[in-house]
């Protein structure tokens, strides 16, 4: 009875190890571009993210991104994220952003702070275990909206 009770007890660390292995940190960078309904033109973007994937549905992130420059107008974007992921082939999987961002608006004269929800929607390619790559739709404000293009470095 002992020995069958060391081996479940074995077996069930080994199965919470090797589940515990698959979480990792991640940090990336992209490069978008952002469109504002009020302002003219499309503007260059560049951000900045890292997150924790806890399996491979489910991860928190953080990020920054400068959103881009209209003559004397920069909007910065922080943000944080709870991302539901679900694979659809190999190493493709399709996800879902939903989280709260705190846009700041800096223009002559001063700056604006405005705190929403924050909602995108992606594809991701896992290239290698620790590189991958997304493409990513997200709408930090009404009336606003990024698209870009990341890679994530896991460790």
């Amino acid at each position: 009875m002992i020995k069958q009770i060391t081996a479940a007890t074995l077996l069930a660390v080994a199965s919470f190890a090797a589940s515990a292995a698959e979480p990792s940190f991640y940090v990336g960078g992209d490069v978008g571009s952002t469109k504002v309904d009020d302002l003219d033109g499309r503007k260059t973007s560049v951000g900045i993210f890292g997150g924790y994937t806890f399996d491979e549905n489910f991860s928190v992130e953080a990020g920054f991104r400068r959103g881009g420059k209209w003559d004397d107008l920069k909007i910065n974007q922080l943000s944080l994220s709870v991302i539901g992921s679900v694979p659809v082939a190999d190493q493709v999987a399709v996800y879902g952003r939903l989280g709260y961002n705190r846009l700041e608006s800096k223009y002559d004269g001063g700056k604006e702070h405005e705190s929403k929800a924050l909602y995108g929607v992606g594809v991701s390619y896992q290239f290698t275990k620790e590189v991958s790559g997304r493409v990513e739709w997200q709408r930090p404000v009404s009336g606003a909206q990024n698209i870009s293009v990341g890679v994530a470095y896991h460790f």
